[in-house]
C-alpha cells in the first residue's frame, strides 16, 4: 500500500507550487498533499534554529496523512534544516538545492554562476558548496532577494515595483558577467518571465523545481514508490493562515483544480 500514499510537499507559502505544477506534470499518477507556511512565512530571514521548529513541526503533521516521501519545497528550510530532519524520520526526504545546483554546475561556459535566494539561503553558503563539489574551478555569486517573497505572495508577479526590485538585486551580477542564474527560491520562478526580461537572453536560468520532480522520480523508482493505481489522484492543500487567499492564486498556478484548502494550527504539531 506505501507505492499508493501521497506525497508530502512544503514550503513557506506558495512558492512551492512550482514543485507541485511540475511534480503534476512529470509524475501524473501521484497524489500530492501540500503544506504552505503561510502564516509564518518569510523563512529566509529567520535563525536556523527557528527554521528547525517549523520544519520539523511541518514534517510531523505530513507523516499523520500518511506521506511516503517528503518534497521540501523551500530552499531556506532545504538549506538549514533538510539534513537534521531527514536523520530523524524513517521516510525518504529531499529538497530542492542539490537538483538546482548540479544543473548550474553542469550548464556554465564560462564558470561564472549567479544565485539569487532568501538571506538564509545565501548566508548557508549551500549553493557555493554544491556547485564548487561538483566544478571547484566554478565561481558562485550570491544575491539575497528579501522583497521577492513578499511580492509572490501578494501576486504582483510583473508589477513594475517587481521588476524594479529584481533589477536592483540582479544589477551587480550581470556587472560580473555571470552566465547561469539558479533561481534559488521557489518563489522565483513565478517570476521568470520579469526575471528573464531584466537579465535578458543570454543568461541561462535555473529553475530547481524542474529539477526536483526529475529528483523525486528517481527517489521514487529507486525506493519501489510509483504509484500504479488507476485511481485519479486527489491532491489536499493545508496552509497555517488565509485558506482562500492561497486556493484563489493556486488555482492560478496549478493544472489542475484546487477543490478545497484548509487552514491548520501548525503550531499544534
Amino acid at each position: 500500500m506505501a507505492s499508493k500514499a501521497p506525497i508530502g510537499v512544503f514550503d513557506s507559502g506558495v512558492g512551492g507550487l512550482t514543485v507541485v505544477k511540475e511534480i503534476m506534470n512529470q509524475i501524473p499518477g501521484e497524489t500530492i498533499i501540500y503544506f504552505g507556511d503561510t502564516a509564518r512565512l518569510p523563512y529566509g530571514s529567520k535563525s536556523q534554529e527557528t527554521i528547525l521548529t517549523y520544519t520539523r513541526q511541518i514534517v510531523r503533521f505530513l507523516k499523520g496523512k500518511g506521506v511516503k516521501v517528503i518534497v521540501v519545497a523551500c530552499n531556506t528550510a532545504s538549506a538549514m534544516a533538510l539534513e537534521t530532519v531527514k536523520a530523524e524520520v524513517d521516510i525518504p526526504m529531499l529538497g530542492v538545492v542539490k537538483p538546482g545546483a548540479k544543473v548550474a554546475a553542469d550548464t556554465t561556459k564560462n564558470g561564472r554562476i549567479g544565485i539569487i535566494a532568501t538571506e538564509g539561503t545565501i548566508r548557508s553558503g549551500i549553493y557555493n558548496n554544491y556547485i564548487n563539489d561538483i566544478n571547484p574551478q566554478v565561481q558562485v555569486y550570491g544575491k539575497p532577494c528579501p522583497l521577492l517573497v513578499p511580492l509572490v505572495e501578494e501576486g504582483l508577479l510583473e508589477d513594475p515595483v517587481t521588476t524594479e526590485m529584481v533589477r536592483r538585486y540582479t544589477k551587480d551580477l550581470l556587472e560580473i558577467d555571470i552566465d547561469t542564474l539558479v533561481l534559488g527560491c521557489t518563489h522565483y520562478p513565478l517570476l521568470r518571465k520579469t526575471i528573464r526580461g531584466v537579465v535578458g537572453d543570454g543568461i541561462k536560468l535555473v529553475n530547481p523545481a524542474y529539477e526536483t520532480a526529475r529528483s523525486l522520480k528517481e527517489v521514487l523508482v529507486g525506493n519501489h514508490l510509483e504509484n500504479d493505481s488507476a485511481v485519479k489522484s486527489n491532491h489536499r492543500f493545508y496552509v497555517s493562515d488565509g485558506a482562500d487567499k492561497f486556493k484563489k492564486f493556486a488555482k492560478t498556478i496549478l493544472p489542475c483544480e484546487v477543490i478545497e484548502t484548509k487552514d491548520v494550527n501548525i503550531e499544534n504539531y
